[in-house]
Formats: structure tokens, sequence, C-alpha cells
């Protein structure tokens, strides 16, 4: 019902870029929340209309928010450290020039 909660990094699916890696990751934290969501809207419009799911769908921008955080911080090290690494490279073709 909501295929834009359901990417890649939120099924705990990915893509197989190797045969070692045609298993499956371990299951997301939110796969739980976004399933209780999903049977919340499943119980009517009408329910949804009144606000019957807000707290489910808070729960999930919660989590959803948390992983993002998550994948921020691991991409800002990764990038702190190949900046770390270009550099010294660079002092590197600067010190034999």
């Amino acid at each position: 019902m909501h295929p834009h909660l359901h990417t890649k990094d939120n099924t705990g699916k990915s893509k197989p870029s190797s045969p070692a890696s045609l298993q499956l990751t371990s299951p997301p934290a939110c796969a739980e929340v976004m399933a209780a969501l999903d049977e919340c809207h499943a119980r009517g419009f009408l329910f949804r209309c009144i606000g019957g799911c807000n707290d489910a769908k808070h729960a999930v921008n919660k989590c959803l928010r948390g992983e993002r955080l998550e994948r921020t911080r691991l991409n800002r090290e990764k990038s702190k450290a190949k900046n770390a690494e270009m550099r010294a490279s660079f002092r590197e073709i600067d010190a034999n020039t």
C-alpha cells in the first residue's frame, strides 16, 4: 500500500551484486512498525480520516528518521576517511615533485 516505504533500505532485501550476496539481509527495525501502519490503514478510509492511524504514522516517521540518520553518519565517516586518504596521496605527490 505504501511503495515509498518498501524500499531496499527498509524491507531488508538487497539487490544481488554477486552470488555471495544472494541471501537477504537482516530485517530492519522499521518493518514491524510499517506493518502496523499497513494494518491500521486496512481498517478503512474513515478510520484514517479521523486520525486513527496518526500514532502509527508518527512511529514510522520516527523509525525511518533514525535509520536515515544512521546511514548519514556512516556515509559521513566513509567520506572523511576517503578524503583523508586522497589528501595524503596529494601530499605524497607534492612531496615527490
